[in-house]
């Protein structure tokens, strides 16, 4: 897709870029650091993007600027229920990205920032956006974002259930959450001898079995992104020879002694490619996980879910449900482990949702076929 927008009098067009897949703005306005944060903030309400052409750090000033502008005019109202404050708080947030996304900075070919002060993005780019090519429009949001990203690749997260950094490419998500990791690190192995690793995303859990001994792991996700990052992360952590990768909606051929999913914990759409690994329309890949689960379990094998109770908190699906579902596919439950979160927000007061997640529990449910 392009945009095009008119500068000193020229009609100007460049490939829009968005990860997000947002529409390309109509209407383009040039501007650079004379440009006030409420008339930003103005010009964003009204629809209208704005193409900056002033210091990039100022830009980021901007940015941070009528992001308090939206916070300001978007006050909290009481809600109901556990249930309204979430959907409140997803629409506070697209409202937030989609005002927020209408400051644009230019790229040229060769991944160049043309802007004062303008940090080197040519490697963030290029992981996020693949070869350079001609020019470009992007948000500065969501160039920030590959920004940060670049930064979490390189530096690595640090796992303690691994004793070890995983490093996430962009668009697929951190493991920074580690008490699910732990969970997996800790729960006694069926068997040593295979594993299938279901939407493996970083590959974490992939090696966390790996560490813990299991021979050989196959490891799956419909994300070549996400197959990309987890070979990547395996290969550094000396595990290249033991694990197999197949982009596959969900299950590999086959059967293992040992099944485990993480699926996306929140019954809800995602608005960009990265809160997929977060909401699960429907619940599609849970049930999906457990109605087939049987078919890939050998004899005496373990299917193992790793998920949050949030969702239950949040109204957006019930216990019962959960074991409905279970018990509908066919499975029972062996046993199951919980933990608490230790993210900071789950003891955040101000955050909108800290009811729902100062009562959070994480579970790893050991699953079997009826025997």
């Amino acid at each position: 897709m392009l945009v095009h927008w008119v500068e000193d009098g020229e009609e100007l067009t460049a490939e829009w870029r968005s990860e997000n897949n947002a529409p390309p703005p109509a209407e383009i306005v040039v501007a650079d650091d004379d440009l006030a944060a409420d008339e930003a903030y103005r010009l964003a309400v009204d629809g209208k993007a704005v193409l900056w052409r002033g210091d990039f750090q100022n830009a980021r000033q901007l940015l941070q600027a009528v992001g308090r502008r939206i916070d300001r005019a978007g006050k909290r109202r009481p809600a109901k229920s556990a249930t309204e404050a979430f959907h409140l708080h997803r629409q506070r947030q697209a409202r937030q990205a989609q005002l927020l996304g209408k400051l644009l900075v230019p790229v040229d070919p060769g991944h160049v920032v043309p802007l004062r002060r303008a940090p080197d993005v040519r490697e963030a780019c290029t992981e996020a956006y693949g070869p350079a090519e001609g020019a470009a429009v992007v948000s500065l949001r969501e160039l920030l974002g590959v920004i940060g990203a670049h930064e979490w690749r390189r530096k690595g997260v640090e796992v303690p259930g691994l004793g070890a950094r995983i490093h996430p490419h962009y668009g697929v998500f951190s493991p920074a959450r580690g008490e699910y990791v732990d969970l997996v690190a800790a729960a006694p192995l069926p068997s040593t001898r295979l594993a299938f690793d279901i939407g493996t995303g970083s590959g974490v859990l992939a090696a966390v079995l790996l560490a813990r001994g299991v021979e050989s792991v196959v490891a799956t996700d419909l994300d070549q992104r996400a197959l990309d990052c987890a070979r990547e992360n395996l290969d550094r952590l000396g595990f290249a020879g033991r694990a197999r990768f197949v982009q596959a909606d969900l299950f590999p051929p086959g059967e293992a002694p040992l099944v485990v999913c993480n699926p996306p914990w929140l019954p809800a759409k995602p608005t960009s490619p990265i809160e997929h690994a977060i909401y699960d329309p429907g619940s599609r890949m849970l049930r999906g996980y457990l109605d087939r689960l049987g078919k890939h379990l050998e004899p005496d094998g373990e299917g193992w879910l790793v998920l949050s109770d949030l969702a239950e908190h949040l109204g957006l699906r019930s216990r019962a449900e959960l074991l409905e579902a279970i018990d509908a596919a066919g499975l029972t439950v062996l046993g199951k482990t919980d933990t608490r979160p230790r993210h900071p927000r789950a003891s955040d007061p101000d955050d909108p949702l800290h009811a729902a997640r100062a009562a959070e529990v994480t579970s790893l449910w050991r699953l079997a076929g009826h025997r």
